[in-house]
């Protein structure tokens, strides 16, 4: 059997073609290109079944991976992170089913340790031997780490607020690391100017086709977790959404597969009301989202002005009946004190904003008592300890003494 059934790649756009076996970022119009698999034969010789003696990792669904080759697989052994049933938290919001899916034990401490998995195995498989990426922090910490272990150069350019730890995984890494007096989107002009002077493979966030791959085995992961019987709401922190396409995308692939029947979740796309484009475009019914000036929020990871995917994060909440919605800083910080509190996970700033959501969703009845509830947290909350201010009571030596 194939290690992969990777067909080609296609335009969501304007529905172009391209081959998957050379390098290439983004369609002629201008749009992110999406993975295609040869879903109709691989039906016929994959049970899902078959999953059950293989290792837990997301390399599990090599299949519906875009690595054809085993020996190009770069990997730390990320995947399979616990799906975990949030009964306290879940009787406060009125949910009687919240589980939380738990990104924050994969390597690097985030996520996007899946995109970078699957994006530098395919880049080394197509022979890129140095990349370039604009981040926020984990990815960039991310795609450093994983690049290293593939022998591949790395170019990282992140604002200079970014946290100090992801900025220190990159500077480990052996990575060139530059910082920016700005947002990533000023980051991503300097990229684009080191991928046009030095022909570097662009590594931005939806210009190339893999990053999606390795976030979508989230929405696998989930999946199979539950039996392979779905949720109904999935939320997610939404910067620039690949995780949300990424988890839609796994669905319909699962959907054509004849792996999951029925509605699909409502897939809820979770922003900082300091930076909150998708939530305005689906607000006002729009197909992609306007550029958000001066954003600002402490869930650094979604603080994307402007999103190249956004007509895609857009049509999985329209296509899902799902919803955006956007959540203060003062509410996520609250939120993620709570859950702490109430169920011992310190879980990232964009996580709790995701919680957060939930809260006001199930309080408004948009998500019912009985629905069963999936929020995704995508990342270690020690990655922020700038976030987190607590001042506890002070005690003399020898206070608790006699």
């Amino acid at each position: 059997m194939n290690y992969s059934y990777l067909s080609h790649l296609e335009c969501p756009k304007c529905g172009e073609t391209y081959p998957a076996d050379e390098v290439r970022q983004l369609c002629a119009c201008g749009s992110p290109l999406l993975v295609r698999y040869k879903l109709d034969e691989l039906k016929n010789v994959l049970d899902k079944k078959m999953l059950l003696s293989r290792k837990p990792d997301l390399w599990r669904y090599h299949e519906l991976l875009p690595i054809t080759d085993e020996a190009n697989v770069v990997t730390l052994g990320e995947g399979m992170t616990p799906l975990l049933a949030l009964p306290r938290l879940g009787a406060e919001y009125g949910i009687t089913s919240l589980l939380m899916k738990d990104e924050s034990l994969v390597p690097s401490g985030s996520f996007k340790a899946r995109g970078a998995a699957v994006g530098v195995s395919k880049a080394k498989e197509l022979g890129v031997t140095g990349l370039a990426m604009p981040t926020n922090g984990n990815a960039g910490a991310a795609w450093a780490l994983y690049a290293a272990r593939a022998g591949i150069e790395a170019t990282i350019v992140m604002p200079q607020d970014a946290p100090v730890i992801t900025r220190s995984e990159v500077a480990l890494s052996g990575a060139r690391l530059y910082l920016v007096n700005g947002l990533i989107s000023d980051a991503g002009k300097i990229v684009a100017r080191e991928v046009a002077d030095k022909g570097l493979f662009d590594a931005s966030t939806l210009k190339e086709p893999y990053r999606i791959e390795g976030k979508k085995t989230m929405g696998l992961e989930i999946a199979e977790q539950l039996g392979w019987e779905l949720p109904d709401v999935i939320l997610y922190p939404t910067g620039g959404g690949v995780g949300l396409i990424g988890i839609h995308k796994a669905l319909l692939e699962l959907q054509a597969l004849g792996w999951v029947q029925g509605k699909l979740p409502r897939l809820v796309a979770v922003q900082a009301e300091g930076c909150a484009p998708i939530v305005k475009a689906w607000e006002q019914r729009q197909a992609q989202s306007e550029f958000w000036p001066n954003s600002e929020t402490l869930a650094f990871g979604i603080n994307v002005p402007k999103a190249l995917g956004d007509f895609l994060v857009l049509q999985a909440v329209y296509e899902t009946e799902g919803a955006a919605v956007a959540v203060s800083d003062a509410e996520m910080s609250a939120e993620q004190a709570r859950i702490a509190r109430l169920e011992g996970a310190f879980i990232c700033p964009e996580g709790a904003a995701a919680f957060a959501a939930a809260r006001k969703l199930a309080a408004s009845g948009w998500i019912a008592a009985g629905e069963k509830v999936v929020v995704l947290n995508t990342g270690a909350g020690i990655k922020y300890p700038d976030t987190v201010q607590v001042n506890p009571p002070l005690l003399q030596i020898g206070e608790f003494i006699g």
